[in-house]
C-alpha cells in the first residue's frame, strides 16, 4: 500500500511540473512571437499577443546618471518599429530569460541587446506581465531598462 501511496504522489508532482512546464513556455512562447512581430515590422503579429490595454514603460539613466522614467502608449512603439525604412536594419537579442507562473498571471524577465545596422546600441531588461485570459496568455504591461554598459559582455 505505501509504495501505491508514494507512486501517487510522484504522478500528482510529475502532473503538475509538465503543467508548470507547459505554462512557462507558453509565456515564452508569446514574448518570442512578440519579437517576432517586432523584427518582421508587423503590427497585426506584435498585436496579436497584446491585450486590449497595455501599459508601456521605460526607465534608465542620462549621462549625468540622473534617473529618467517615462510612458509610452503601446499604439506609439508599434507605430515607430513598423516605420523603420529597410534601409535600417537592427535586431533585439534576448539573452536571459526568468519566467514565473502563478494561475493566470506571468511575469517573464528577458535580458537583451539591441543592435542597430550591425553595431551594438544598448541592452537591458523587457519585463512582460501577462495575464491568461481564458487560456489565452496576452501582455499587460512591459516595462524595460536601456544602459550601454553592464551588458552581459561589455560592448562599450
Amino acid at each position: 500500500m505505501k509504495l501505491t501511496g508514494l507512486f501517487s504522489l510522484l504522478f500528482l508532482v510529475c502532473t503538475f511540473c509538465n503543467a508548470q512546464r507547459s505554462e512557462t513556455e507558453a509565456v515564452k512562447q508569446v514574448v518570442e512571437r512578440f519579437f517576432e512581430g517586432f523584427h518582421k515590422q508587423d503590427s497585426v503579429i506584435m498585436k496579436s499577443v497584446l491585450a486590449n490595454e497595455v501599459v508601456l514603460q521605460t526607465t534608465g539613466r542620462n549621462k549625468e546618471g540622473k534617473t529618467l522614467f517615462r510612458n509610452e502608449k503601446i499604439s506609439k512603439l508599434i507605430s515607430s518599429i513598423t516605420s523603420i525604412p529597410d534601409s535600417v536594419a537592427f535586431e533585439e537579442k534576448l539573452t536571459s530569460w526568468s519566467i514565473q507562473v502563478d494561475r493566470t498571471m506571468a511575469n517573464a524577465w528577458v535580458g537583451y541587446e539591441f543592435w542597430l545596422n550591425g553595431n551594438f546600441s544598448h541592452c537591458g531588461i523587457n519585463s512582460f506581465q501577462m495575464v491568461n485570459f481564458d487560456g489565452d496568455w496576452k501582455i499587460i504591461y512591459l516595462i524595460d531598462t536601456r544602459g550601454r554598459s553592464g551588458c552581459i559582455e561589455d560592448k562599450g
